[in-house]
């Protein structure tokens, strides 16, 4: 299976937000990058908190030219308790992930086994895309913990802007 490899251009991304668009990828235009965070939905609680903390560092984000997106499998109903119960008023929040697409983002898929749980939905990745759409880190988890801590990333994204440290891991 091809995976996102970092310096090469990200798979397509589009999907419904809450702003009334479709959201794309390619038409982003970040002064430094976009981060796209996959979380696997409202049955979640740890999709719950590390969305609610992304949430809080939007600003930081912001400062350092970083666009920030979130987006799941679950349907418009269910993003939008996710949205209204988790607080996440300022976030971009999209949702109808199609799974051909998080396929070709390499993220792991999961049925469902518990209540509250969709019949099927993709684990957690993070992503961060370059001003040029290529792929520049990626972390894909097979679990919904360990993630990226995001305060340690936004240090992460200082370093790479001031000392221009280039995408690694673009060997397969």
């Amino acid at each position: 299976m091809n995976r996102p490899t970092p310096k090469h251009t990200a798979p397509d991304l589009q999907f419904q937000s809450f702003d009334g668009n479709q959201w794309n990828l390619a038409d982003q235009n970040p002064e430094n990058f976009t981060l796209v965070v996959f979380y696997r939905g409202l049955h979640c609680p740890l999709c719950k908190k590390y969305l609610q903390q992304l949430q809080e560092l939007l600003p930081e984000f912001e400062q350092r030219g970083v666009n920030v997106v979130a987006v799941s499998m679950d349907s418009e109903q269910r993003a939008r308790l996710s949205r209204q119960k988790w607080e996440l008023p300022n976030l971009t929040l999209g949702y109808e992930l199609p799974e051909e697409t998080a396929r070709k983002w390499a993220l792991y898929m999961s049925v469902g086994v518990k209540d509250g749980e969709p019949s099927k939905f993709s684990e957690p990745g993070l992503f961060l895309i370059d001003n040029n759409n290529k792929v520049y880190y990626s972390a894909i988890n097979s679990n919904p913990w360990g993630r990226p801590y995001l305060p340690s990333f936004i240090k992460a994204v200082d370093y790479i802007v001031q000392s221009g440290y280039p995408a690694r891991g673009e060997m397969l």
